[in-house]
């Protein structure tokens, strides 16, 4: 299993360092999503590699494990809401990185409209002003489960909670922008 003081890197870097249509998209993401660094990127692409990798190890393998590792598989990434419910394993290879990258908890503060900008989303996470399904999550990087994208909240102890502080968005005015657009 390995030193539990050692830690281990959670993402593949890029083969060749500098290829130019790969690093034009990155910064692309890293300016769309409000990322710190090409290190998230990476750690979204390594994810989703992992699972493409677990399912085509197991397309030619037909025994009962090989099906219910299969189906672990596939719950799992229904349940981080990056499939339907009825899709399949081609629907799974045909995944790219920007599917991982909106289940992200600031991109997602951002769409709620909790916060006015996607980097304004990362600092309220970071500062611990978010919470999800109860608890304080302080890394703008977790993966928002289907099931936990409706508890996302400010924490009550926040200032932000309240209503009338000055860096929240009202939720009128922006029904009123959207029902002008």
């Amino acid at each position: 299993m390995g030193d539990p003081k050692r830690l281990r890197r959670k993402y593949e870097t890029p083969i060749h360092p500098w290829q130019k249509t790969r690093i034009e998209l990155e910064k692309q993401l890293q300016k769309e999503y409000g990322l710190k660094n090409k290190k998230e990127i990476w750690k979204a692409e390594s994810r989703l590699k992992k699972f493409k990798d677990i399912l085509k190890r197991l397309i030619p393998l037909n025994d009962e494990q090989a099906n219910k590792e299969r189906e672990q598989t596939m719950q799992k990434i229904r349940s981080l809401g990056l499939i339907g419910e009825n899709a399949t394993i081609d629907d799974v290879l045909g995944l790219e990185v920007r599917s991982i990258l909106d289940r992200r908890l600031q991109t997602i503060v951002y769409k709620k409209g909790l916060a006015r900008s996607i980097k304004q989303a990362r600092q309220f996470i970071t500062h611990g002003h978010i919470m999800v399904n109860g608890k304080v999550i302080t890394s703008p990087g977790y993966l928002v489960k289907i099931d936990e994208e409706q508890f996302i909240e400010f924490k009550p102890t926040s200032p932000l909670a309240r209503i009338d502080h000055p860096e929240r968005i009202r939720k009128e005015v922006v029904q009123d922008e959207q029902g002008a657009a």
